[in-house]
């Protein structure tokens, strides 16, 4: 049973996770694409994203993969064989209780070390690429807006970097407004590390508001510096979710300072990681659980799936409503773990409730009689 599960978890998480990140795939890749990055940075966003998607994905795939087994046992006759064997459905629980150890532990993997290490990486690689010039300026037939009062414009990149036909208007300066138009020009590092922008054969417009007054000036060469134009490369301020789980639990207060939230809510992100894990055990038994306490029907388990289901969403009701009394007092915290311990109730009453003799109805007592006295 234990290898039945894991193959069906594996292929209820190949397509769930396969879902998840090509939807969100398809928003990062029509907001990179459209900021004029490249495909390799698309793959690596998409890449360092997946931990995270992973994560979500866990305790469905543990779900689906419990309920679809358990069900296939139940119309194969195999529970029904097993359990005239003598096994009891506390018996035959314990490898859906392995199952979701193993899951829980991947799961702890994920929260504990790949996920915050994904999202420090990636706040980086966003910090990087939000200054790069290519990114924010170097677009061929569109009209930019780097910044407030800014509007630049470039016809076409030759293969060698040439920019050719360019536009730029500067409204910056209060009652004056500057426009300069050129043939070509390029971008250029200067010696203090400044960028700049080298216009060719061009002319500038002035504009002075005060009186209306418009002079114009032929340039054959002209340096316009344009770092302020872009965002400064500066390392991110760090997150709760990238910092390690042992900082978060022993240097609470400094971290809560750091990344500007309440100690409670740093405390429900360290404890958190411990609870997804727990959460992986609970899905597995309640979809086996579930299916276990109904009886043979013709039409099938459906209204033990759709109660599994429910029971899903009610600890997940019960996840977000100790949430909130948990980041307004840190001292809360083991609330965290009430979704859960309610869930391990919820399976052990359902298994116990699945392990009594069924009595069979009074029509069928009296079915059996008249059955009998024939």
């Amino acid at each position: 049973m234990l290898s039945q599960l894991m193959i069906l978890f594996g292929f209820f998480s190949l397509v769930l996770v396969m879902v998840y990140w090509v939807n969100r795939a398809v928003n990062l890749f029509g907001d990179l694409i459209a900021d004029g990055h490249t495909g390799g940075i698309f793959l690596e966003f998409t890449l360092l994203s997946l931990p995270a998607v992973i994560g979500i994905v866990l305790p469905i795939a543990a779900f689906a993969a419990a309920v679809y087994v358990t069900n296939r046992a139940s119309n194969d006759s195999e529970l029904t064989v097993v359990q005239a064997a003598g096994f009891s459905p506390w018996r035959l629980a314990r490898p859906v209780l392995v199952f979701g150890v193993i899951i829980g532990a991947m799961m702890a993997v994920l929260t504990h070390a790949l996920v915050p290490l994904s999202i420090a990486q990636l706040r980086e690689r966003e910090a990087e690429i939000s200054g790069s010039v290519s990114a924010r300026l170097l677009h061929e037939g569109t009209f930019l807006h780097p910044t407030k009062g800014v509007t630049f414009y470039i016809r076409e990149i030759s293969p060698e970097g040439e920019l050719r036909d360019v536009f730029l208007s500067d409204r910056r300066q209060e009652g004056r407004e500057v426009i300069y138009t050129a043939r070509t020009a390029y971008i250029l590092r200067g010696d203090t590390g400044d960028t700049m922008l080298t216009m060719v054969e061009g002319i500038a417009e002035t504009l002075r508001l005060s009186d209306n007054s418009l002079s114009t000036t032929t340039f054959t060469d002209l340096t316009y510096d344009i770092s302020s134009l872009i965002t400064p490369d500066r390392r991110p301020g760090r997150r709760a979710r990238q910092i390690g789980t042992l900082e978060l639990l022993t240097d609470t207060e400094a971290v809560a300072e750091e990344v500007n939230d309440s100690v409670g809510e740093v405390l429900e992100e360290a404890h958190m990681r411990f609870e997804q894990p727990l959460l992986c055990v609970v899905a597995a038994l309640i979809g086996y659980a579930a299916l276990m306490t109904g009886s043979f029907s013709r039409f099938g388990v459906t209204r033990q799936i759709v109660g599994a289901i429910f029971l899903l969403v009610l600890i997940k009701i019960i996840e977000s409503a100790v949430s909130t009394p948990v980041r307004a007092n840190g001292a809360l915290w083991p609330l965290i773990y009430l979704p859960s311990i309610a869930g391990f109730a919820i399976s052990a009453l359902m298994l116990w409730r699945a392990a009594r003799p069924r009595r069979p109805s009074a029509a069928r007592r009296r079915q059996a009689a008249s059955g009998a006295a024939a």
